[in-house]
């Protein structure tokens, strides 16, 4: 297996008992522990009208951790352009990276990370927002790029800031624009699994190399959940599964604590769609985490970065298997 990077999405949720500030404040406090465990970047989502989340403002979440942090890349998991103009996304990241020179990250997805009623509310002159990513990807390009290639409207202070952008997905149309401009790709594997081996092969094979990358450059997101034994942490990921069959009710609750009885909770259908949704993560004990990792690559073909979504309740544990995974990844380098 291949040196590869590890990193970390964090959706901001709150906890079950908690309230809006405490899940912002764990959301600086992971930030801190996984800096000093050098973790490569820490990225937030972005998600609106989701009361279980706190990921809406995700410019002024990443600009409230890279303040409390010193070192660590911070970006987005991701910004998505759909809800927003591309000018004052760039004017937003621009001010960024003049504040916090060399630690900005800006993953773009291509779309709205809510319901089409909010995605309403949020650009109301914009509906084929989705149609016209890869134009405005250029857009971003351009504003980010150097002074003599500026049109007039210019989003000061980004002008050269070069502020590094990749492109999100899970399908393949993202990977189709990912190779062709070539940009990194983020593949979501930890919520829509199903493209990802065609999406990842895709983005190989059809990448031009570019001003900022050479050759290919593959992250993939997935739900990471790793602890002592394998029988705990099947325990500790009925708090994933519960957040994953809460989304799929609708309900949107805030994270749950793990369950003895995961299976009363759910309909056998629920169920089902749980045990599928495990194979695409990463959970157990860290033998079987790391043979598990070495399946994955087998499958899916060689990657640069993991980036773990570890939904676990309690926090001291959360971080474990953080810590775990960095230990996992760094045994085999």
């Amino acid at each position: 297996m291949k040196k590869i990077k590890y990193s970390a999405l964090n959706l901001v949720p709150i906890r079950e008992g908690q309230n809006e500030n405490d899940a912002l404040a764990d959301m600086v406090t992971l930030a801190q522990q996984l800096e000093k465990l050098n973790y490569e970047r820490y990225w937030i989502a972005e998600h609106h009208n989701a009361p279980n989340l706190v990921s809406s403002a995700t410019a002024l979440l990443i600009q409230h951790t890279l303040e409390h942090t010193s070192y660590m890349r911070i970006g987005s998991g991701g910004i998505m352009l759909p809800n927003h103009a591309p000018l004052i996304v760039a004017e937003q990241f621009g001010t960024l990276a003049t504040l916090y020179p060399n630690r900005i990250d800006l993953g773009l997805g291509r779309a709205p990370g809510t319901d089409m009623m909010t995605a309403s509310a949020l650009r109301r002159d914009q509906h084929n927002g989705v149609y016209q990513f890869p134009d405005e990807v250029e857009q971003l390009q351009k504003y980010f790029g150097p002074e003599n290639q500026q049109d007039y409207v210019r989003a000061y202070p980004a002008v050269n800031k070069q502020v590094p952008l990749y492109i999100l997905g899970s399908s393949t149309d993202s990977a189709h624009l990912a190779a062709r401009k070539g940009l990194p790709y983020v593949f979501a594997g930890h919520f829509a699994p199903q493209q990802m081996k065609d999406a990842i092969d895709i983005y190989k094979e059809l990448f031009e190399p570019s001003d900022v990358l050479s050759e290919p450059y593959v992250i993939v997101c997935l739900n990471a959940i790793i602890a002592d034994s394998d029988e705990e942490a099947q325990y500790l990921s009925t708090t994933q599964a519960q957040v994953m069959i809460s989304i799929t009710r609708g309900r949107m609750q805030p994270v749950q604590p793990p369950t003895d009885n995961l299976q009363s909770l759910l309909t056998p259908r629920e169920y089902e769609m749980v045990k599928q949704r495990q194979k695409y993560s990463l959970i157990g004990s860290e033998l079987s985490v790391k043979q598990q990792l070495e399946d994955f690559i087998q499958k899916y073909g060689e990657i640069d970065e993991l980036m773990a979504v570890s939904y676990i309740y309690d926090q001291d544990k959360q971080l474990d298997s953080y810590r775990r995974l960095k230990r996992i990844i760094e045994a085999d380098k």
